[in-house]
């Protein structure tokens, strides 16, 4: 019985690290988006000026 309770504390540990882990990601992702289209780095701006 007690390993019963040490694996799902275990298992609640490893999925509450990837919820916070899957948050964070998608929080970077959506800000590197944003910030992508407002101060284009070298490369996009090349391709905006041939346009």
């Amino acid at each position: 019985m007690l390993a019963g309770i040490v694996w799902h504390w275990w298992l609640g540990a490893f999925l509450l690290l990837a919820s916070v882990g899957a948050v964070l990601q998608g929080i970077v992702g959506y800000l590197a988006k944003v910030s992508s289209t407002k101060y284009p780095n070298r490369r996009q701006r090349r391709t905006q000026g041939k346009k």
